[in-house]
């Protein structure tokens, strides 16, 4: 019997180097998103993209689409340095990209990235004029442009060709397939374009979303069949809460697992009044579990049974994950590798020892009815029995005293001089 133990490898793409974060080539996958703020509002900007770029986010894209907004855009840089976040910034343009990124140089020279929808660049006559004044400000500047082509955006002229060639042919495709093709010819002409203009391929990103995952997982495959240009991925008008994140996750999983995709963005509808950084949890969480990349310890939990009345394993398990997301900014420094490390925080005596004991610090807590004691393993091994009221207390300290010994800079350097992975 053959199993197949690890994704398919990754498709060879272009690198391309977006502020200082390579994209494609080969190099992890990168997480990104994008800011809700109104770019004029520097304050607001700016703190969001700080909060973006400490959560994980290694690209940050700002809607710029009115004067105001490209003025904003060298401030909003320069705070954002001084408060040391050097995450690149990406302009999304749309309309009058051309004139915005002409009339305000200070803009077109700090964004790292350009954005732009060749759907919505021009009209008619002036759409290869606009495309060719943005494609030759990139080249300007040495800026990369993300081509991102929108089927909500589509362009219209392309498609009707294609929907009167197709009926030509007496409609072998249906018109959900010719709308595909035309999103993917839309993304390759636009490049094929951009480097007619002189733009170099090692500065060109693709990307083509839609908001239907079968229409996702179709469009990209063809994308990468006939293209090496670096791509991004990202579901569009995904949702909000857990079918977005699903249709997402389900989407990206598939292409990922495929080698397909060189950088994401889980485009989340926020609640009323809820953290935007959450779409940037979700695809590092993607990419982990998925094993592509470590960002945090993995905590591995049961779901509870009839045998785990208590809830104790359950608020011990939200805690420590809580702590590792609140913590990741200063741990990433002080304890390099923890990322990868594994805590398990098990219900009851049927699983729990196994599963702790595959972690590399884990708890088992007392199921219903079983002796009220919570025996931890850390590597393999069993450590203590832990008892009492303590216990969640107890188990957390022996978490951080795990971290400082292992990823610790004591322990991280007696690691390498042992040859161990740190």
């Amino acid at each position: 019997m053959t199993f197949l133990t690890a994704p398919l490898p990754r498709r060879r793409s272009v690198a391309v180097d977006v502020g200082g974060v390579t994209v494609g080539g080969g190099a992890p996958i990168v997480v990104q998103s994008m800011t809700n703020t109104d770019t004029a509002d520097i304050d607001a900007t700016v703190r969001q993209v700080a909060d973006l770029a400490r959560a994980g986010s290694e690209i940050v894209r700002i809607t710029v689409d009115r004067d105001e907004s490209a003025a904003a855009v060298p401030r909003i840089r320069e705070r954002l340095d001084r408060l040391g976040i050097t995450v690149p910034l990406v302009g999304d343009f749309h309309y009058i990209g051309h004139k915005l990124l002409t009339d305000h140089p200070a803009c077109a020279e700090t964004l790292a990235k350009y954005r732009i929808n060749p759907g919505n660049v021009g009209f008619k006559d002036k759409r290869d004029r606009q495309f060719t004044d943005i494609v030759e400000l990139a080249i300007r500047y040495d800026k990369p442009v993300r081509i991102g082509v929108n089927w909500g955006s589509l362009d219209q002229e392309l498609l009707t060709r294609l929907m009167d060639e197709n009926q030509a042919a007496g409609f072998p495709l249906s018109a959900q397939e010719v709308t595909r093709e035309a999103i993917v010819q839309s993304a390759l002409l636009s490049a094929e374009r951009a480097e007619e203009i002189g733009l170099p391929r090692s500065r060109i990103i693709l990307s083509a979303k839609v908001s239907q995952v079968q229409d996702l997982i179709a469009v990209y495959v063809e994308l990468a069949r006939r293209s090496d240009h670096a791509l991004h991925l990202g579901l569009t008008e995904a949702g909000m809460g857990t079918k977005g994140i699903v249709a997402s996750s389900a989407s990206m999983g598939i292409l990922l697992q495929q080698g397909i995709g060189d950088t994401i963005r889980i485009s989340l509808t926020p609640e009323p009044g809820g953290d935007r950084t959450r779409e940037v949890q979700v695809a590092q969480e993607l990419l982990q579990v998925m094993g592509f990349r470590a960002f945090v310890p993995v905590v591995a939990a049961c779901p509870g049974c009839g045998r785990t009345t208590s809830t104790v394993f359950q608020e011990l398990a939200k805690s420590i994950q809580d702590q590792i997301r609140d913590e990741m900014p200063v741990w990433r420094e002080r304890y390099p590798g923890v990322e990868a490390m594994q805590v398990a925080v098990m219900g009851c005596i049927v699983n729990g020892p196994g599963e702790s004991k595959h972690a590399n610090i884990g708890i088992s807590l007392p199921g219903t009815g079983e002796t009220p004691a919570a025996p931890v393993f850390i590597d393999g091994k069993k450590a203590v029995t832990l008892r009492g009221p303590r216990i969640a207390e107890e188990f957390r300290a022996l978490v951080i005293d795990y971290m400082e010994k292992r990823y610790g800079r004591g322990g991280a350097a007696a690691d390498r001089v042992d040859g161990t992975a740190a």
